[in-house]
C-alpha cells in the first residue's frame, strides 16, 4: 500500500493558553497607561509614546491570540510517519519523521511507558494530560536513542501504518494478544 494518508488534529485549549491571553490584554492597557501617567511629570511626549505603544500593543495582542491556535498534522507516506506542528496557519514546524518499521511499541494509554526513561519526547497530541486516550509509540533514532511519540491517530492513519509495523506490534496493538 503505497499512498499518502493525512490527518489534522487541533490542540485543546488549556488554562495556560487562557492565562497568556489575560496577561497580554492586561499588559496592553497597563504599559501605555504608565507612559500617560509619566507624561504628567516628565514630558508631554511620553503620552504620545504611550499612544503608539497602545497601537503597537494591539497588533502584538492579536498575534499572541492567534498564535495560541495549534494544529498537528500526521501524514503516512509509504513507510514513514511525518508529524508537523502548524501554528495559526502561518507557520509550520516539522516535529519528527519516524520510519514505521522502527516502532518498537505502540499502545493506547501510558501503562507500559509511564516508568521508562526516554532521551527525547515528541508531543503531538490533542491534550497531553489525557493519558488514557493518547497513543504512545516508542522508537529508536540514531541521534537520540530511545524516543517517545505521543499522538492521537485515527483509524485511517493506524490502518495505513499497519503493513509496515513489526509483526509483534501489530498483534499486540490491533489484536490485543
Amino acid at each position: 500500500m503505497e499512498g499518502f494518508i493525512e490527518q489534522v488534529v487541533k490542540r485543546d485549549k488549556t488554562a495556560k493558553n487562557l492565562a497568556i491571553k489575560i496577561i497580554a490584554v492586561v499588559l496592553l492597557f497597563v504599559i501605555p497607561l504608565l507612559f500617560v501617567f509619566l507624561a504628567r511629570f516628565i514630558s508631554f511626549y511620553m503620552a504620545l509614546v504611550g499612544f503608539f505603544l497602545f497601537i503597537a500593543g494591539l497588533y502584538i495582542v492579536w498575534w499572541v491570540f492567534t498564535s495560541q491556535k495549534v494544529e498537528y498534522e500526521y501524514a503516512v507516506n509509504g513507510d514513514s510517519l511525518d508529524i508537523a506542528k502548524v501554528i495559526s496557519l502561518r507557520r509550520r514546524k516539522n516535529v519528527c519523521r519516524v520510519n514505521i518499521k522502527d516502532i518498537e511499541l505502540l499502545e493506547v494509554g501510558d501503562k507500559s511507558v509511564r516508568d521508562d526513561h526516554f532521551r527525547k519526547v515528541y508531543e503531538a497530541a490533542k491534550n497531553m494530560s489525557d493519558t488514557e486516550t493518547n497513543t504512545y509509540a516508542v522508537f529508536s533514532k540514531p541521534a537520540y536513542g530511545r524516543c517517545l511519540l505521543v499522538f492521537n491517530p485515527n483509524e485511517t492513519i493506524l490502518e495505513a501504518m499497519k503493513p509496515y509495523l513489526n509483526r509483534e506490534v501489530v498483534v499486540k496493538f490491533f489484536y490485543k494478544r
